[in-house]
């Protein structure tokens, strides 16, 4: 597995409006200023944002996107998957996949079922608060 682009991009905007989580909106331009990453990209990434329900979105002046939950309520794991569409490490696991004929004899699965619930429970520990404020969570992890 290996995370794209557009997931850590969408981690760091989350982060972003986390950290300036006032509750005003907070224009695209001055996520794209602070996190040095061109609006036309981010455009693609917030229109994900808002479409799942993870932003609220406001156009014209005093405009632009803001979290319309705490940022305790927010998972890396689920943002991840929401712009990966799928953080399992093989095929056979993926949400909506046809079931293996081999399944039933595979030795692997139970080894690959472990690394998904690893792998998911680990992304689903961090919220954008430990993230946001990582010397409150003792994290001091980078994105």
């Amino acid at each position: 597995m290996m995370i794209s682009t557009k997931g850590r991009y969408a981690l760091r905007v989350m982060i972003d409006l986390a950290e300036h989580n006032t509750g005003s909106y907070i224009p695209l331009k001055d996520i794209a200023e602070r996190q040095q990453i061109s609006e036309k990209y981010l455009e693609s990434i917030i229109k994900i944002l808002v479409k799942a329900d993870y932003l609220d979105a406001l156009r014209g002046k005093g405009g632009g996107y803001r979290l319309n939950r705490d940022p305790s309520e927010y998972t890396a794991g689920s943002i991840l998957r929401l712009t990966e569409g799928t953080l399992s490490p093989v095929a056979c696991l993926e949400e909506g996949s046809s079931p293996c004929s081999r399944a039933a004899e595979c030795k692997t699965l139970p080894m690959w079922k472990e690394l998904d619930n690893l792998i998911s429970g680990f992304l689903d520990h961090y919220s954008l608060l430990d993230l946001a404020n990582p010397e409150l969570s003792g994290n001091n992890y980078v994105i």
